[in-house]
């Protein structure tokens, strides 16, 4: 009983999840997939384009362009190529990949660099921001999205996966930034946006390469078996250069990623005193320097209490982290340029919620409008059929209304229907004209106010 049970399962799990049931030729994929490895000609101008696009979303912060250009860029194809090489031993397949890589990389950020260079607009946008400084969830996406991409290259059906891997690991954005670092001279935009690339990068080609293992795609074959060696000596020095970093690059990123949560928690729960708002917040985690440093506006803390919730920090995970709390606008440090640009966040910041709000206040109204609206026209829709039901109704009425009961003060949401008629209605009619009402205005709850003439 237990082993027919047992091979139900391994049956049921075979048949949901055994992705070599649709899997395409092998070699058709190989093909395939090194087709779009090279990067020369309308690839190479598409490419380009794509990095017009995203730079233009960019620059004006508008999603639906930089998804376009997601959808555009041809940037995928050599980076499955590259894991795709490792995983079948090809080290031409990987020396051609890297090879226009590295090409797509130097035309992407050189085009990035000459668009900002003459764009009008030079202030970072939030859009660009986001691209400066990866999370572990940038990590975790490239990873996933490496897979789902490999997989469905692998299959016959493929579908539009491939475009949607493309929007979710988000390479050009980053590309596209680290080009706007060079041209504003902000070499820390640069180098962010290039390592959450490199981040992407590597773990697209990590996961195209465990797909392509755990799938037994064909090795390539030698004649020459000391050649033979060789390579597979190289591709084992190449596949341990590329996990180990993507290793180190996740437990990087997820202490950085735990570090800037800590350090929020930290501040929502501790440095909030009545009274008091907090302006700006500036966070510094290098070998030099750790140091959290907050200005508040308002009303003065007193150092008792600063003090009080830097003892607490260690509760935190930030322990040997230093904590500089400036207050009042009598500090040197605080010029007016850098106040100037705390306020105008803050407004910008409340200014969002206010505007959200609103909005959801507007759609509730409209939806609250359209409703009462459809009520009101309920009677004229009705009449017709009402007057060649029940011809000896005069007048008729609907709306919507609320009644309390008062002994419980719950409010019920009734129809209240006014007749007006020439003669009066039994219990038998009422009842039957109730429920045609209900039918005919899908109201269940309906109040009829019936006067005789």
């Amino acid at each position: 009983m237990e082993n027919t049970l047992y091979q139900q399962i391994k049956t049921y799990l075979i048949r949901h999840f055994d992705v070599r049931q649709e899997k395409e030729d092998e070699i058709d994929t190989i093909e395939s997939l090194k087709k779009g490895v090279e990067f020369r000609g309308t690839n190479l101008w598409v490419l380009i384009f794509a990095v017009f696009i995203a730079s233009l979303g960019l620059n004006t912060n508008s999603t639906a362009v930089i998804i376009g250009a997601m959808l555009i860029s041809p940037l995928m194809g050599p980076i499955m190529g590259f894991g795709l090489g490792l995983g079948i031993t090809d080290f031409d397949l990987v020396k051609r990949s890297l090879r226009h890589y590295l090409t797509a990389t130097a035309f992407s950020v050189a085009t990035s660099t000459v668009f900002f260079l003459i764009s009008p607009i030079s202030e970072a946008q939030s859009e660009l921001l986001a691209r400066t400084s990866p999370s572990i969830y940038d990590v975790l996406i490239a990873f996933f999205g490496g897979l789902a991409g490999i997989v469905a290259s692998s299959t016959k059906s493929k579908g539009n996966v491939i475009p949607g891997v493309a929007i979710a690991t988000a390479l050009m954005p980053p590309l596209c930034t680290a080009g706007f670092g060079l041209a504003s001279g902000n070499l820390s935009y640069f180098f962010g946006a290039f390592y959450l690339y490199f981040i992407n990068t590597v773990f697209i080609s990590v996961a195209t390469y465990i797909v392509v293992r755990v799938l037994k795609y064909p090795r390539k074959s030698f004649v020459d078996k000391k050649r033979e060696k060789t390579v597979r000596r190289y591709m084992t020095i190449i596949v341990i250069c590329t996990i180990v970093p993507s290793i180190y690059l996740s437990y990087r990123v997820f202490e950085a990623t735990f570090f800037d949560q800590q350090v929020r928690k930290f501040i929502n729960e501790e440095l909030h005193f009545p009274n008091t708002q907090i302006l700006n917040r500036t966070v510094t985690n290098t070998r030099d320097k750790k140091e959290i440093k907050v200005v508040l506006i308002g009303q003065t803390v007193p150092d008792i209490m600063i003090s009080a919730a830097q003892l607490k920090m260690p509760a935190y995970g930030l322990k040997g982290i230093d904590l500089v709390v400036q207050q009042g606008f009598g500090n040197e440090e605080i010029n007016i340029h850098e106040l100037k640009n705390m306020l105008m966040q803050d407004l910008y910041t409340n200014s969002e919620d206010l505007l959200q709000a609103q909005a959801k206040e507007i759609d509730s109204l409209k939806h609250h409008l359209e409703h009462y609206r459809k009520t009101s026209d309920m009677a004229r829709t009705i009449v017709p059929e009402m007057r060649v039901l029940y011809p000896h109704i005069e007048r008729l009425s609907c709306t919507q209304t609320y009644i309390v009961e008062t002994n419980k003060a719950k409010q019920d949401t009734v129809l209240l229907v006014y007749l007006r008629t020439q003669k009066e209605i039994g219990a038998e009619e009422r009842k039957q004209l109730r429920q045609w009402l209900s039918a005919r205005t899908k109201e269940k709850n309906i109040k009829l106010i019936i006067d005789n003439k």
